[in-house]
Formats: structure tokens, C-alpha cells, sequence
């Protein structure tokens, strides 16, 4: 009997990824993992704010089809930088080019990793448009919360977390949505505690930007780093984590665990917990991201059990991180309150920054500027973003009164 030749199956196309946020350390992370695996994946936009001679460095390595940039200005000096070395790659600029992109017919796949509210209207387009989401901009589940999950359900798109803990959480439940509220009992944040977990508050005054950037585990932005900082990364989460998983607020908690080794829990009704545990390293929730529902190596070193002295955890201070409550107050507030909340700690944060408020300054800016804007819920991205500036106006206020 003669064999009878099959033939092999097509190749899956390669997945098409546009990375807004490309120079930002969840951008380089994720070109790290695309790299390694140029079979599975290709590189066909590229977004920064003004960082032109950095796009052009990833534009002369991927040779993306789109590229896009905050302003008209540096887009035109990146249009000249490929132009005198022959590379096509189309550059747009603002918000409206970089909606383009994450909108675009032939993007399957879109990372999420703009920095605050100015990511809103290109998630809003990516998940209008039915793409697969990577969400590492919290902050448009913050200031979108249920008009942009709204959003993403009308699309018909996949939204998948790509901040570590959101994404601990999502491996570790049940893969039918239907039952979590059934079968889940609550949800558990881990916290590093970040620089000053052990720091006495009545010195947290004297706190330089150095000196709060300085995080002992992950390498991150100034803004991000800050927000670990107060515990503000965490209240963000924590809203973020209600709108991903539907839990009501009280049944959601934060642990501090130092070691950054168990990125996230979900506790049963038969009192079992199920973590997700790993090495601290944006990779593996990137790698997961862009695979899912399967598995592809993300560079990432290996946990030796050996080498990890001990795992602690503990509850947060509510002296030292006061800005946590501010997310359960957020989400029992009325609709809307958290996007004043995000524009208050952006301006608050980098207020701190540019050394015009103290370090223990940033939560008294965000306590008044939710108590001080009204609020309702937003019907367009017009609403929201017309939220967002009164409320900056407001926390800019707030600054200047603490800065005299």
C-alpha cells in the first residue's frame, strides 16, 4: 500500500501589531518579545510622544508600514530622518494619526502603553474597530469606566490586561466569565509597597523626585514610579480591576508582598487561592498578551525557588498610602468620579515632579479636586475628555495654592 501524502497546513499568518507607546518601557518590552519571534509576529505601527530620534531607531530596525508622533513638527523630522535613509514607513501625528493606526483594517492587534488619558481616544478606536486590545493604559478603564467597556463589547474586539497584576488575575480564573461572580469570592492586588513601604510617614515631607522614582523592584516611567510610590498605581488598579472582572468594589483587596514574586490572587468560595507567581518582568504578561490563549517563550529569567530567601505580606498603612481609599471612594462615588481622580494625580504627580508641591502634597490635590468637580456620567469621549480638563483645572489650583 502506497503512503498517502497529505498536504501540510498554510502557515498562521503572522499577527500585525501596532505599539502606541513604542519608546516607554512597556513599548521596548514588548518589541523585545516581538522579536524573538518574527514567525509569529510582525511590527506594522509604531506610536511616541516627541522621542524622534528613538522612533527612528525602532522605524530603521522594524521598518513598520505606519509611524506616529505627538506633533506635526516632530513628525515632519522623522519624515526627513527615514526619507535621507530610504525608509518608507508613512509617519502620522496627534491623536488623530495614532486613531488611525489603532484602527486600522490591517491591525490585528493593538499594545496599549500611551501614559494617562492621552491613551483614551486611541483605545476607544482600537476597541470600536474589534481589535485585540493590550491594555497597559489603566488609565483609560479609569476615566472610560463603563462607557469604554461599553465600547469594547460593541466592538466585538479581545481585551486582554497587560498591567502584571490584572493579568495574574486573569490567568488565574475561571475561563467562563459567566461563573466568576458565582464561583469567585474576592480578588487580591499584590503590592510591592514600593520605596518607602517601611518609611516613617511623618518624613515622607522631605521625599525628592530621586528619591521616589527609585523603585526597588521594577523599572519603570517617572509618573508610574511616583504612583507606586502612594500607593496611587494601586487605587488605579483596583478601579481598573472592577470594571475588568465585574466584582463590586468590596471584593476587591491589595496585600502588600515586597518580593513581587505572587503578582496576583483570586480567592474561591471554598476558600482556595489560585496566584499567578513569577520573576518581576513585564515580559511575561506582554508575551502572554500578545499569544494568548497560548504560550510562547518571553525572555524572561526563571524562578529559582532556591535563591528566594522568603515571601511576606502584609496591609497597607493607611498613614503611609492614604491615596489608597481613594479608589473605593471613587468607584461609590457617582459616575465619572474616577477620571477626576486620574486628571488630579496626573497633574498632582507631576506637580511633585517639577518640584512645585511635596511628596505628601499629592494626595491633599486629589482629595480636593474630587470633592471640589461635579460630575456625571460621560456620554462621548468629548464628555469625558471636557471631565478631564475641568478637573486638571481644578487640581492645577489645588497646586498653586500648596505651592504658595
Amino acid at each position: 500500500m502506497s503512503a498517502v501524502l497529505l498536504p501540510l497546513p498554510d502557515a498562521a499568518p503572522r499577527q500585525r501589531v501596532a505599539v502606541l507607546g513604542a519608546t516607554g518601557s512597556i513599548g521596548t518590552s514588548t518589541l523585545d518579545v516581538i522579536g524573538r519571534h518574527p514567525d509569529q509576529f510582525e511590527v506594522f505601527a509604531l506610536c511616541a510622544g516627541r522621542q524622534v530620534d528613538a522612533l527612528f531607531v525602532l522605524c530603521q530596525r522594524f521598518r513598520p508600514p505606519f509611524a506616529a508622533l505627538a506633533t506635526e513638527a516632530h513628525a515632519a523630522q522623522l519624515r526627513e530622518k527615514l526619507s535621507a535613509h530610504g525608509i518608507a514607513t508613512k509617519v502620522l501625528s496627534g491623536r488623530a494619526g495614532v486613531e488611525e493606526i489603532a484602527a486600522h483594517p490591517q491591525v490585528d492587534a493593538v499594545m496599549a502603553a500611551i501614559v494617562g488619558a492621552e491613551g483614551l481616544g486611541p483605545c476607544l478606536a482600537a476597541a470600536r474597530a474589534g481589535k485585540r486590545l493590550l491594555l497597559a493604559n489603566k488609565e483609560a478603564i479609569v476615566v472610560g469606566g463603563r462607557y469604554f467597556m461599553d465600547a469594547v463589547q460593541a466592538g466585538g474586539g479581545t481585551l486582554l490586561p497587560i498591567d502584571s497584576e490584572h493579568s495574574a488575575i486573569f490567568q488565574s480564573l475561571p475561563d467562563d466569565p459567566a461563573s466568576w461572580d458565582r464561583r469567585v469570592e474576592k480578588i487580591i492586588l499584590t503590592a510591592s509597597g514600593g520605596p518607602f513601604r517601611s518609611r516613617d510617614p511623618a518624613s515622607l515631607r522631605k521625599v525628592t523626585p530621586d528619591e521616589a522614582c527609585a523603585h526597588p523592584n521594577w523599572s519603570m516611567g517617572r509618573k508610574i514610579s511616583v504612583d507606586s510610590a502612594t500607593m496611587m498605581n494601586k487605587a488605579l488598579e483596583v478601579i481598573e480591576a472592577r470594571h475588568l472582572f465585574g466584582l463590586p468594589p468590596a471584593r476587591i483587596e491589595v496585600v502588600i508582598h515586597p518580593q513581587s514574586i505572587v503578582h496576583s490572587l483570586v480567592q474561591y468560595r471554598d476558600g482556595s487561592l489560585v496566584a499567578q507567581l513569577g520573576m518581576p518582568d513585564m515580559r511575561v504578561p506582554i508575551a502572554y498578551g500578545l499569544a494568548w490563549p497560548e504560550r510562547i517563550e518571553s525572555g524572561t529569567p526563571r524562578l529559582d525557588f532556591s535563591k528566594v530567601a522568603a515571601m511576606t505580606f502584609e496591609q497597607p498603612s493607611a498613614e503611609r498610602f492614604p491615596g489608597l481609599q481613594l479608589a473605593w471612594d471613587a468607584l461609590n462615588g457617582p459616575e465619572g468620579t474616577t477620571a477626576v481622580l486620574n486628571a488630579a494625580n496626573e497633574v498632582a504627580v507631576q506637580a511633585f515632579l517639577d518640584q512645585r508641591i511635596r511628596f505628601d502634597q499629592i494626595h491633599a490635590v486629589n482629595l480636593h479636586t474630587i470633592a471640589t468637580v461635579a460630575t456625571q456620567a460621560p456620554a462621548s469621549l468629548e464628555a469625558l475628555l471636557d471631565l478631564d480638563a475641568r478637573a486638571r483645572t481644578e487640581a492645577e489650583a489645588a497646586v498653586a495654592q500648596h505651592s504658595a
